[in-house]
């Protein structure tokens, strides 16, 4: 039979343990779980600010949901998401705060864009056709000629009713105005 001292013994050598008494552990539990909450919330909160969900509500591109990855300056041929100038027209067709744009990159800085009667061309391939009026019967001005600028791109979409680059009220796309690149999800 153990002696009362010998249980003595035990307990004090089993005393480190003693510090994870019930209440220590819920809160070193609350703790833990505040600090994955914070962790994830930054996680996702940086996610957020470098990526944006865009809702194609025309039928110039064959998409209807794009992922925008902020920050990124897209190359030939990527879609580019930007801020579309606040020229009359777009302001009269989106109101104030017009939605970001999305569109194919077919031209960047250095490369040459031509145009024989209403039709453009990128270092000779053909590109687009502009229309002289819009489809609400608006008259449509030509778009930039020459050189690209450094730091600019010409952009476009396949679609006949396409309001993009080929048209003045659009023109050259610079970096100033680039949200980032889209990726088409739906």
């Amino acid at each position: 039979m153990a002696s009362a001292d010998a249980l003595t013994d035990v307990s004090t050598a089993f005393a480190p343990f003693q510090f994870w008494t019930p209440k220590r552990r819920r809160w070193y539990s609350i703790l833990a779980g505040l600090a994955v909450v914070w962790g994830g919330y930054n996680a996702v909160a940086g996610w957020r600010d470098r990526h944006a969900f865009l809702i194609n509500a025309t039928e110039s591109l064959p998409y209807w949901a794009f992922l925008i990855e902020r920050g990124r300056v897209p190359g030939k041929g990527q879609l580019v998401s930007f801020d579309p100038p606040r020229t009359p027209l777009v302001l009269r067709h989106f109101g104030r705060r017009p939605p970001m744009f999305n569109k194919y990159v077919w031209g960047v800085g250095g490369d040459s864009v031509t145009r024989v009667n209403r039709t453009f061309f990128v270092n000779g391939v053909k590109v687009a056709v502009a229309k002289p009026v819009s489809r609400l019967g608006e008259p449509l001005a030509l778009g930039p000629v020459g050189k690209i600028p450094i730091g600019c791109m010409f952009v476009g979409t396949p679609h006949k009713d396409g309001f993009d680059s080929r048209y003045a009220q659009i023109g050259w796309i610079c970096r100033n105005r680039v949200i980032g690149t889209a990726t088409p999800i739906l």
